[in-house]
């Protein structure tokens, strides 16, 4: 870096954090070597120098990654900051590929983080990023954790560290100014421009159409993500409240005079605590999984399977226990 980065920026950057970083308990900084994360690298260097650490996350899919990862290694090197190289064992391949890159630079940059004794793992998430996410999840119809985007934070369980994304009030532009400004290289991932991609369309949709505004739907995204956490934190209270106990295997929820959406949240919930207690594996489920033809089902007063889990309701009350194996002949 050749120049200083105004401290106005730095503070308002700093400004997102409760509490600075130290070199006991460092930020670590997912450094792609795009535009948006260098300036995240910048940022963070200038803020708390001597407690910042850096990776960056090589899927083994382009020649050039090699080179790019070399080249933030060079830039943290001058910056006086630890950096190493995550590389994937074998590289994604098949269906969903840049879903399962990105679950892929996830495990590795956590894994790496908590084992350094990291603090929080930064990523270079800002408002454009949130305005995307918004307009392709509303696309396919997601629900309100979907439209929530891109949380400012949330806690890693298992990981000892939260996962933060402190650049979200941020325009993309102004980024790309700074590290400009700052004399920061940085590479543009060809992919951002592959047409291929749902997010390269909905980016140009944003560019094509000022009426579109950027940090309004961003800032939507945000509102709803708060009105998500409310909602986590009533189920969370309701599970403790409403789980009954009784000789029967399996979890006993009261659903009496609840409104669809924290029944929803309630049996999610449930049936990935019977399927973790029975070590059911197959079929897949999330806990975004559609639910929405068990809900219908149950409120009719009828069982109903999913994902392997048998939900009967019985009074007020529904019972989740593990589906009978089928008989086959």
């Amino acid at each position: 870096m050749t120049a200083a980065i105004e401290s106005a920026l730095v503070e308002r950057f700093a400004g997102f954090f409760e509490r600075a970083p130290t070199a006991e308990a460092p930020l670590a900084i997912a450094v792609s070597g795009g535009p948006d994360s260098m300036a995240l690298l910048a940022l963070a260097a200038q803020a708390w120098p001597d407690a910042v650490i850096a990776a960056t996350v090589d899927h083994r899919l382009r020649a050039s990654a090699a080179e790019e990862c070399a080249m933030v290694a060079r830039i943290c090197a001058g910056l006086g900051v630890p950096h190493e190289t995550l590389t994937a064992d074998a590289p994604p391949a098949g269906a969903s590929l840049q879903a399962q890159a990105r679950e892929l630079r996830y495990r590795l940059l956590i894994d790496w983080a908590a084992a350094a004794g990291a603090a929080a793992l930064a990523t270079a998430h800002q408002a454009d990023d949130q305005a995307e996410t918004f307009l392709m999840r509303a696309a396919r119809g997601a629900g309100l954790s979907g439209l929530a985007g891109v949380r400012a934070s949330r806690r890693i369980e298992g990981a000892g560290l939260l996962l933060v994304r402190p650049l979200l009030d941020w325009r993309r532009a102004e980024l790309r100014a700074i590290v400009r400004r700052a004399g920061v290289p940085f590479v543009d991932d060809p992919a951002n421009d592959d047409p291929r991609h749902d997010r390269t369309r909905f980016r140009r949709l944003l560019n094509e159409h000022e009426w579109l505004d950027t940090p309004h739907i961003a800032r939507a995204a945000g509102h709803l993500a708060e009105a998500d956490a409310e909602l986590r934190a009533i189920a969370d209270w309701l599970w403790q409240a409403r789980l009954r106990t009784g000789r029967w295997t399996g979890v006993k929820l009261d659903m009496s005079g609840l409104p669809r959406g924290l029944k929803r949240r309630l049996a999610q919930r449930a049936i990935g605590a019977v399927r973790e207690t029975a070590g059911i594996t197959r079929p897949d489920w999330s806990p975004g999984a559609n639910i929405e033809p068990l809900l219908d089902a149950l409120d009719r007063g009828k069982a109903a399977t999913q994902a392997g889990v048998l939900v009967r309701p019985v009074g007020e009350a529904w019972h989740f226990r593990a589906a009978p194996a089928r008989r086959n002949g």
